[in-house]
């Protein structure tokens, strides 16, 4: 089991990235959440297989068919345990 934070820069918000990253958490089993920065970035914690995280961080590079994604940062964080995926707003 691995955790990732995930960084995603480009056209990424208003083009249902969100939406779209919950469904593909939810058929590979992530645990974690995404959200909207102030900044025009999504911000996304994943745990989960480091298959399944490894696929999901790949989704993310392309995004659902609206967004373009121009740049994407992952870091390997300590696991939380989270219990479900989940859409956060600040």
């Amino acid at each position: 089991m691995i955790h990732k934070k995930i960084v995603i820069t480009g056209n990424v918000q208003g083009v249902f990235f969100r939406q779209s990253a919950l469904q593909k958490a939810h058929e590979l089993n992530i645990k974690g959440w995404i959200r909207n920065d102030p900044s025009g970035t999504v911000t996304a914690s994943a745990e989960g297989k480091e298959d399944d995280v490894n696929e999901f961080v790949e989704w993310c590079r392309q995004g659902p068919p609206l967004s373009k994604v121009e740049h994407l940062y992952t870091e390997n964080l300590p696991m939380e345990n989270f219990y479900h995926f989940e859409i956060k707003r600040l």
